[in-house]
């Protein structure tokens, strides 16, 4: 087990988690792409336009998120959550989660950092995790020849769910695959929780597996075809 420590850092509203076992000074605005200047570059389809890959003069590879509110939420209010206490901040829920899951040597990338900036009743938030060089979105690999590497993906899956780690937004562009080595993560941890890992307990099991399989019918491009054939081989090596 790989262990993971951390420190704080509090200043009036701002508050962070930053791991110990970073070469690259974390502060407070290192939360802001800004404060990268041209070394922060932002992801494509990223979601709402709220991550940043981000290159540290130490040479580290960063994924810098935002939390972003979605569907009509999001339409009113971009960024601010409620605050009811920090266990329930967003940014250090994940940050601790990916914590676990690191130790664990689970395929997860491996936290940096998390931020909160409290207002009021209300909280902004951030995520730093190590960037996962070489790695291609699932949805992207839609050649017959890439069968493997979503019977892979399966396994992957299959690989958290006994170990009782539930994904609350699990879909093809949280998992990562590497194709040259055959390595699949995943990632976007937000909301996401270790349940009990009994094989009695499917019913989470199979809600994550369907809402995989309704995101590849609603993104999948129209002249690949039919996705079924991939989630069938996803299928088949979670099983």
């Amino acid at each position: 087990m790989t262990k993971l420590s951390h420190r704080r850092i509090d200043s009036d509203h701002h508050h962070a988690l930053v791991s110990t076992g970073t070469s690259t000074t974390i502060q407070l605005d290192s939360f802001e792409p800004r404060a990268w200047g041209q070394s922060a570059v932002s992801v494509s389809g990223s979601g709402r336009g709220s991550a940043w890959f981000v290159n540290t003069a130490s040479g580290e590879q960063w994924v810098l998120r935002h939390y972003r509110r979605g569907g009509l939420p999001g339409k009113l209010i971009k960024d601010a959550f409620l605050y009811l206490g920090e266990p329930s901040v967003r940014s250090i829920n994940e940050y601790k989660l990916l914590q676990t899951l690191y130790a664990r040597q689970l395929p997860v990338p491996k936290p940096i950092a998390a931020h909160y900036c409290r207002t009021g009743l209300v909280y902004r938030a951030a995520i730093i995790v190590a960037r996962l060089p070489g790695t291609r979105s699932l949805l992207t690999l839609n050649d017959k020849a890439d069968r493997p590497l979503w019977e892979a993906a399966g396994q992957c899956i299959r690989q958290f769910h006994d170990a009782g780690v539930y994904h609350a937004d699990l879909n093809a562009t949280n998992v990562l695959v590497n194709p040259d080595s055959g390595q699949v993560y995943l990632i976007d941890f937000d909301r996401g929780a270790l349940r009990t890992a009994s094989p009695e307990s499917t019913a989470w099991k199979r809600a994550n597996l369907n809402r995989l399989q309704r995101g590849l019918v609603k993104h999948w491009p129209t002249n690949t075809g039919s996705s079924t054939p991939f989630f069938d081989a996803l299928i088949c090596g979670y099983r």
